[in-house]
């Protein structure tokens, strides 16, 4: 590996105040260059080939319509070398979600050629660190990892005065659903034509709250910055602007009981002996057939049709039937996490319920913690701070932001599902496929399928839609085998989105 310093034109010193530290009452000043990056050289074996490949990392600013400095976004950029003809490379830009969440996550653990040391389950190792990743889609696409405002070291900055921009003014310009992907488009833009890629074929990945920024972004890229894609990929999505209230909501909770109470031998032993998905498939047609229609009826449900339905819901939730008619039908997740497996007095995770926990008390509604983001914490923490100084090169004082100040998030109109769907209209080439583990509690799997058959009523697009599911959580790719299929899937994803050639983008 060797370090190539390479600063930006355009350079731009910043200071910016942080609080006082514990050896020191008074405040200490961090500088950090805006418009900077450093470049590395790596050599990988991903997929079964040797290649050689170059990593760009450093802050380019985003400027207001007045062509002043608002503030430093952190990126990291690998590009594979000897590239003949990058017109016809792709490219995937990678986001991960909170809001406030750094791009951390899928950057090191999922299409990054380096991922963490953690065993093959997922759980953190000592001594932390990376080693390679054999499954990186870095041999199909290049990638840029994008930390958005005030995550990892992206910062909101000073303006002409010096002074920070109010809490208002800062929520109106960075922290909401639109704002977010208003300004994210307009860095982009500047991104894709300082690196040379107008005429690369362009993808957008986003994992959780991500998935509400790629879906927005698809139609702010081709409305506003004339920029077209050929996907957009949803890792454990959220609900995209698509409404699942109601009956609905609860009724989708179903599938995902049933696939964690599998995980954990809590079902019936007529059930326990199938296959995941074998049950899956059972507890999805009953979902959709009885549950939801029951669930409708409200409290003018039969007595005969409830009891059944008791019945039906305990044995696929792993549920006495005593819990579930004392909740009405409807059994909040938190609930469950903390109810199935209470005679053992263990919790369950919420974005990946594998995932065990001891609370305080065994009594109560809910767990204390969730030991699944802890244990990550554990190993991806760091990780990225190793990675980013040693490996990448890239000194910096400032905090990487895991988790990020962004509250309060303007979430009202959030529309972008109906974008999604106008910019797959208005885009032939424009494909989505959606990644799910079925033990993701946070964003279950069977709502990310609702979203799918939900995103075009027409229908008139449902082959240019896809579903892929794995026996894992949120983070799914954090499985051993599920970082080798879910990389296989989202490589065959963009090469089945690329166009033959000679191939018009038209109906």
């Amino acid at each position: 590996m060797t370090a190539v310093p390479k600063i930006l034109s355009g350079l731009l010193l910043i200071c910016i105040s942080v609080s006082s530290t514990a050896n020191s009452l008074k405040p200490e000043k961090q500088s950090f260059d805006i418009d900077s990056s450093v470049v590395t050289k790596h050599k990988a074996t991903i997929n079964g080939e040797r290649l050689n490949y170059t990593v760009t990392t450093g802050m380019q600013p985003l400027w207001d319509n007045e062509g002043n400095p608002t503030a430093a976004l952190h990126y990291t950029y690998y590009k594979k070398d000897k590239v003949k003809d990058v017109a016809k490379r792709p490219l995937l830009i990678s986001f991960n979600g909170g809001p406030g969440s750094a791009s951390v996550w899928m950057h090191i653990a999922y299409t990054g050629p380096r991922v963490l040391k953690i065993d093959d389950e997922g759980y953190p190792r000592q001594p932390y660190g990376l080693k390679d990743n054999p499954y990186s889609v870095l041999d199909t696409t290049d990638i840029v990892f994008v930390n958005p405002v005030n995550t990892g070291y992206s910062r909101v900055l000073p303006n002409q005065d010096g002074k920070m921009p109010s809490k208002k003014s800062q929520q109106e310009q960075f922290f909401g659903v639109n704002a977010d992907i208003k300004y994210l488009a307009s860095w982009l833009n500047t991104f894709i034509n300082r690196n040379g890629r107008s005429l690369s074929p362009k993808f957008l990945i986003g994992e959780s709250y991500g998935t509400t920024r790629v879906a927005g972004l698809a139609h702010e890229l081709q409305n506003n910055q004339w920029m077209y894609l050929n996907g957009v990929v949803l890792v454990s999505p959220t609900n995209i602007g698509i409404k699942r209230e109601g009956p609905v909501d609860v009724a989708n909770r179903l599938p995902y009981y049933a696939a964690t109470a599998w995980y954990h031998k809590a079902l019936h032993p007529d059930l326990q002996t199938k296959d995941l998905l074998e049950v899956l498939e059972e507890v999805e047609q009953y979902t959709l057939d009885r549950y939801l229609p029951a669930l409708a009826k409200g409290a003018m449900i039969s007595e005969a049709e409830k009891l059944s339905v008791i019945k039906k819901v305990a044995r696929y939730s792993g549920l006495s039937e005593k819990f579930v008619a004392q909740n009405n039908l409807d059994i909040p997740t938190s609930a469950f996490w903390k109810e199935l497996l209470r005679d053992q007095e263990l919790t369950l995770g919420r974005l990946d319920s594998r995932y065990l926990g001891i609370d305080k008390r065994a009594a109560g509604e809910r767990p204390d913690y969730w030991p699944e983001l802890t244990s990550w914490l554990h190993s991806f923490t760091p990780a990225i701070n190793h990675y980013f100084r040693q490996e990448l090169d890239y000194k910096t004082d400032l905090k990487y932001n895991m988790f990020g100040p962004v509250r309060p998030w303007d979430r009202t109109n959030n529309n972008v599902g109906e974008q999604l769907r106008l910019a797959m209209a208005q885009n032939p080439y424009l494909h989505v496929m959606v990644q799910s583990g079925y033990y993701d509690g946070a964003t279950n799997y069977f709502d990310g399928k609702y979203n799918l058959w939900h995103l075009d009523p027409s229908g008139k697009m449902k082959e240019r839609l896809s579903f892929k599911g794995y026996r894992s959580g949120h983070m799914m790719y954090l499985r051993h085998e599920d970082l080798k299929l879910s990389n296989n899937d989202l490589r065959d994803f963009i090469k089945a989105a690329l166009p033959a050639p000679n191939t018009s983008a038209k109906y």
